[in-house]
């Protein structure tokens, strides 16, 4: 039942807030590993489970959110997954061992899947069905904000305090959100009461979506299936999926509704939602490793540089949600939000080791306006048909699909950036030789200038060879940059055709018919 006046938009904060919290801590963790790492005394490869623990967990409740929220009561679920994230993040802040703040972080993990997804399914229901279009986009602005400012927040509160306090800050935003729900969120009926549980579906859906997550997670450092138990879980991927599809079609109580499928929006939103989490993750993925590695850049200043596009985000959602209520064709929008996605990539992947401050600036207000073009209307698409327990499990899958989009992204990035440095560095080095005439000129003009500071001929040789060393490394890394921008920028575009695969109808009209 749609809510009207006061208790609608308390409602809405409340729920934008306890999301924000979960998509936060998604990244907010990254930037304080090596504080992390020193302080308990782990190695890096250890210390990177605390951001996969969680991201597996997170992803593995993800589509059963929606049957719990209807087993226990969407209200009773979401209010014990705010309180269990909360009490999570003051234990992870208290770990006095790595293995313990893994197990609590995989905690935190859990419940942060049932935030996420129930989440958007209260602000959908507390919206009017035609409106939904606006519900969206408020929901957005978390979902693409947070994840862009998580390391941003991150790195000021380690510089500025300890790495506890990227957990602590968790509580009494939790405290919170747990009293506006309990006080302003209505109770709704316990589905599940007296049927059976699909435990079996259960069990095969952590088995295949926790092993493609953390295949996804750890398959580049643990160089893929060179490592047994990534082959391991390649398998258990493969055939966990195919034994819960077939578990979640033949039982008459699943744990997922594969019978939402039947709505063409949303299957093909799933794909759309892949791709989406592919460009959003995989962007602010590359961004920072690139500034602060190559460009030298701190972590602040980098947080400095990703603000005016976050920020062009959150003003333009709410103009796309009305844009969709007055019923301009959502395939548009995305359409242009592609475009702008690829321009964005297009524009970073001519950057120079000269490359300053201002010249990322209109870059990312692109990116900035292309997301915001890019969530609204590929979530309203994905969700506009879905009615009653349906919004549950649907914007369970739909967020699910996004997180593994995410991952794939990162991950296929990331071995992007292996393989192509090797490439570039061996084109690189091939024009380092006698016969090369501009090598010899910018060698000799090096040895002068280091035999010019006082430094022997045999000093100063080895000094230009280090400097020559130092700048095949610089372009290198700025070829591979490059290259992997190219590669987000050219996955988003050739989606664009994806969009009109969905039913090319206004909004509004669709969701009238409810």
């Amino acid at each position: 039942m749609a809510e009207q006046g006061f208790r609608k938009w308390i409602i809405t904060i409340t729920v934008i807030m306890a999301s924000l919290l979960e998509l936060i801590d998604t990244t907010i963790v990254n930037v304080s590993l090596p504080q992390i790492q020193g302080n308990l005394g782990a190695t890096l490869e250890d210390v990177a489970w605390v951001t996969t623990g969680y991201a597996v967990a997170n992803v593995i409740v993800l589509p059963m959110s929606g049957w719990l929220g209807s087993f226990f009561g969407r209200k009773n679920y979401y209010m014990a997954s705010i309180l269990l994230f909360t009490i999570a993040s003051f234990l992870c802040g208290n770990a006095t061992s790595l293995d313990e703040l893994i197990i609590f972080r995989i905690i935190q993990g859990i419940a942060g899947g049932g935030l996420i997804s129930t989440s958007q399914a209260i602000l959908i229901e507390t919206w009017p069905r035609e409106e939904i279009g606006t519900a969206t986009a408020l929901f957005g602005l978390g979902a693409v904000v947070g994840p862009t400012v998580g390391p941003t927040i991150g790195g000021w509160i380690t510089d500025n305090y300890s790495w506890p306090w990227i957990f602590y800050v968790n509580i009494p935003v939790g405290a919170l959100a747990l009293f506006l729900t309990y006080t302003f969120v209505r109770t709704t009926p316990k589905d599940g009461k007296g049927k059976p549980i699909d435990w079996w579906g259960i069990a095969l859906l952590a088995v295949a979506v926790g092993s493609l997550q953390t295949i996804l997670e750890k398959g580049e450092s643990e160089d893929w299936f060179a490592k047994t138990y990534i082959l391991v879980l390649t398998i258990a991927a493969i055939l966990g999926t195919l034994l819960f599809i077939w578990r979640e079609l033949s039982t008459d109580h699943p744990i997922v509704n594969f019978a939402i499928m039947r709505h063409r929006s949303f299957a093909v939103g799933m794909f759309t939602s892949f791709v989406l989490g592919f460009g959003l993750y995989g962007s602010v993925f590359v961004f920072p490793i690139f500034c602060q590695n190559l460009l030298g850049f701190s972590a602040q200043q980098t947080g400095e540089i990703l603000f005016p596009g976050g920020l062009c985000t959150i003003v333009m959602m709410p103009f796309i949600g009305k844009m969709l209520n007055k019923g301009i064709p959502a395939q548009f929008m995305a359409t242009i939000g592609m475009f702008l996605f690829f321009v964005f990539t297009t524009m970073l992947s001519k950057s120079t080791l000269n490359s300053g401050t201002s010249d990322f600036f209109w870059p990312l207000v692109i990116r900035g306006v292309g997301m915001a073009l890019l969530f609204v209307p590929l979530t309203t698409l994905a969700i506009a048909d879905l009615k009653g327990p349906e919004v549950g499990q649907g914007t369970g899958l739909n967020n699910m699909m996004r997180q593994l989009g995410g991952a794939f992204g990162i991950a296929t990035l990331t071995t992007v950036i292996h393989i192509r440095q090797g490439v570039h560095r061996d084109n690189l080095l091939s024009n380092i030789n006698q016969y090369n005439t501009p090598f010899n000129t910018r060698f000799n003009m090096l040895v002068q200038n280091f035999q010019s500071k006082g430094s022997s001929l045999l000093d100063a040789t080895h000094q230009a060879y280090m400097a020559i060393e130092g700048a095949v490394i610089k372009q290198t890394l700025l070829l591979t940059y490059a290259d992997a921008y190219w590669i987000s920028g050219l996955v988003m575009l050739f989606s664009i055709p994806l969009l009109y695969l969905q039913p090319f109808k206004k909004l509004k009209a669709a969701t009238d018919t409810h």
